[in-house]
C-alpha cells in the first residue's frame, strides 16, 4: 500500500474558510432551486432511466444506491410528491432501513445520451398499499414496496461532470475483461476457496435470469 497522510494545513473547516479560500456564488444559482416539480422537470424524468438515491441513518453513515427501469419508472404523483418502486434487491434494504432512520433522501435523475441531470432532495415513507405497487407492474410482476418521496428542493445540474468523463461517449468505454466483475468486488477481500468464489459468480448470473422484477 502507497504511504499516503493528509495536510491538515490544508484541510477546509467550516463554511466561512471555504467562502473566504474559494469564493460566494451568484444569487441565481442559489435560485435555481425549486421547492416543487415543475413540467420540465416531470419531462425530465418521465424520460429518465436512471436514478441513484442517497440517505443516511442516524448515526450519518451514508450509502447511496442505483435504480433504473424504463423511462418514466420513477413517477411524478402530482408536483409535491414522486414515486419510486423498490424492485428485488439482495435484502440488505439499506435504502429503506435509512429511511426509516432519518426520512430524508437526494435523487440524481439521468438520461441516457443527455448531459444534463436533475437533483431533487426532500422526506421519504415507506408504503406496501397494493394501490401503489400496482403503478409499477411489469411483466405481471408487482414491487412489494415503494418509496414515497416529498420534495423539499429539485433543480437542474450543469453538464459538466458527464462531459468531463465523457459518460454518453465510447472514450472511456471499457469490456467486461477489463474490469473487475460483480464476484470480484463483492468477496476478493475475503478468504475463500476457489469453488466458493465460483458458486458466487453462479448465483449472481442466476439472479440475473430469476429476479429481475
Amino acid at each position: 500500500m502507497r504511504n499516503f497522510t493528509i495536510n491538515s494545513e490544508c484541510l477546509i473547516t467550516n463554511e466561512d474558510h471555504l467562502r473566504e479560500k474559494f469564493g460566494d456564488t451568484t444569487k441565481s444559482i442559489w435560485a435555481k432551486a425549486a421547492k416543487h416539480i415543475s413540467e420540465p422537470m416531470q419531462n425530465f424524468i418521465e424520460l429518465s432511466s436512471f436514478c441513484c438515491i442517497s440517505s443516511y441513518d442516524k448515526s450519518g453513515k451514508t450509502d447511496i444506491s442505483p435504480r433504473g427501469d424504463a423511462p418514466g419508472f420513477i413517477k411524478v404523483a402530482n408536483t409535491h410528491y414522486l414515486l419510486i418502486p423498490d424492485r428485488p434487491g439482495n435484502r440488505r434494504f439499506d435504502t429503506i432501513r435509512n429511511i426509516l432512520q432519518t426520512s430524508q433522501v437526494s435523487l440524481l435523475f439521468m438520461i441516457p445520451g443527455i448531459a444534463i441531470t436533475l437533483r431533487v432532495n426532500g422526506k421519504a415513507q415507506v408504503s406496501y398499499d397494493p394501490g401503489l405497487s400496482a403503478q409499477f407492474e411489469v411483466d405481471g410482476t408487482y414491487p412489494k414496496m415503494v418509496i414515497i418521496v416529498e420534495v423539499e428542493e429539485a433543480y437542474g445540474h450543469c453538464a459538466k461532470a458527464i462531459m468531463r468523463g465523457k459518460v454518453w461517449k465510447d472514450d472511456y468505454k471499457k469490456t467486461a475483461k477489463e474490469a473487475p466483475t460483480l464476484t470480484q468486488l463483492m468477496s476478493n477481500h475475503l478468504t475463500l476457496e476457489q469453488k466458493q468464489v465460483d458458486d458466487i459468480d453462479a448465483t449472481v448470473k442466476q439472479d440475473l435470469i430469476d429476479s429481475m422484477y
